[in-house]
């Protein structure tokens, strides 16, 4: 499976201190295991994956019959949902 990240995903991980870092991509890489949940009101079905205070917001699109993981969304859990 590949992996794509949006920029601001990708923007705030690279942010983060490396042990968070580490975190973050080892629940990513562990997926779809963790506290996940579908978001409501979106009509793609994307996820939410509860890393302590973080949320990363996901979904799985496929490009050419291939399986993408695509981070959207990485923030704390009092502003991702603004």
């Amino acid at each position: 499976m590949i992996i794509k990240y949006s920029n601001s995903a990708k923007k705030y991980i690279e942010s983060l201190d490396s042990k968070t870092k580490r975190r973050i991509k080892q629940a990513i890489d562990g997926l779809p295991n963790g506290d996940v949940k579908v978001l409501k009101g979106y009509d793609d079905k994307r996820k939410r994956l509860r890393v302590g205070k973080y949320r990363i917001i996901y979904n799985y699109i496929t490009e050419r019959e291939v399986e993408i993981l695509y981070i959207m969304d990485v923030d704390s859990r009092g502003d991702i949902y603004k």
